[in-house]
């Protein structure tokens, strides 16, 4: 179950109704096509490090996409295939599928998260806080939204310092009590990331590859991920995810984002 979870975190992952609901799923046809070539943008030229260090951020409306991860501990792995779909800045909806069976659906909106595990009939509403207690790192819609899409996570804003390593830029934030790294490629895109809690020492490691054109912009279609996490016995934790998205599609056309729980689960 905690796995789950953590799938509900890393890759997309509203109030209870009164009812279960049911939305119908819209069938969205698109031209967009994956091309396998990695372009690479050189960053133009720019007048100081912050104007040159600026990844430029995925614009979309509605996104659909496919993926496979693979979820690692010490003593498990485990293989998910992840359905996503997202309307910006709004609602990101995901089913996750075991051997072709699909076992769980969840729904985030701006405040709260939905999860519903069809397998054991279990269902979930939790705030941002209660996820984030519950996997020990800081969780909020906006950061799942920019993991996704491979934006930075945190306000550019907020930089405190640019340094130039090679060909990448290194910009470091500072974001409540969470030091945050960005690595910024030759190609304008979000390269590497790491997330640390400093309180808990908690670390996340995230780094982004295969870029490739989609909608005439760059899409990291494949991502790694380390989760550094204490357990109450102060000893670490260590999960690997690799993400691989078989299809990306950048909509304009509106998504449906079917949810059904069963009435009796939403009256508990």
């Amino acid at each position: 179950m905690r796995s789950i979870y953590g799938l509900v975190f890393l890759f997309l992952l509203g109030a209870c109704a009164p009812k279960a609901t049911v939305a119908v799923i819209q069938e969205v046809k698109t031209d967009t096509v994956r091309v396998d070539s990695t372009p690479i943008v050189v960053a133009p030229p720019a007048e100081n490090l912050d104007q040159q260090s600026a990844s430029d951020d995925l614009s979309f409306t509605y996104l659909k996409a496919k993926s496979k991860v693979v979820w690692k501990t010490k003593n498990n792995t485990d293989n998910y295939i992840v359905d996503i779909r997202m309307k910006k800045d709004s609602v990101i909806w995901a089913n996750i599928s075991v051997s072709m069976i699909s076992g769980a659906a969840v729904l985030f909106t701006k405040d709260r998260v939905q999860f519903y595990h069809k397998i054991n009939n279990e269902y979930t509403n939790l705030t941002y806080d209660s996820l984030s207690t519950s996997l020990g790192f800081k969780v909020s819609y906006d950061l799942l939204q920019n993991m996704i899409v491979g934006n930075q996570p945190y306000k550019k804003n907020n930089t405190r310092r640019v340094v130039r390593e090679n060909e990448n830029f290194l910009v470091k934030q500072q974001e409540g009590h969470v030091e945050v790294n960005n690595w910024v490629g030759p190609n304008r895109k979000l390269k590497k990331l790491s997330v640390s809690d400093v309180p808990s020492s908690n670390k996340m490691t995230l780094d982004y590859e295969d870029f490739s054109t989609l909608n005439s912009a760059l899409f990291p279609f494949s991502s790694s991920i380390t989760l550094d996490v204490k357990n109450k016995q102060n000893q670490v934790n260590q999960t690997l995810i690799t993400i691989k998205y078989s299809k990306v599609e950048l909509l304009d056309t509106p998504l449906e984002f079917p949810f059904k729980v069963p009435a009796k689960l939403l009256k508990n």
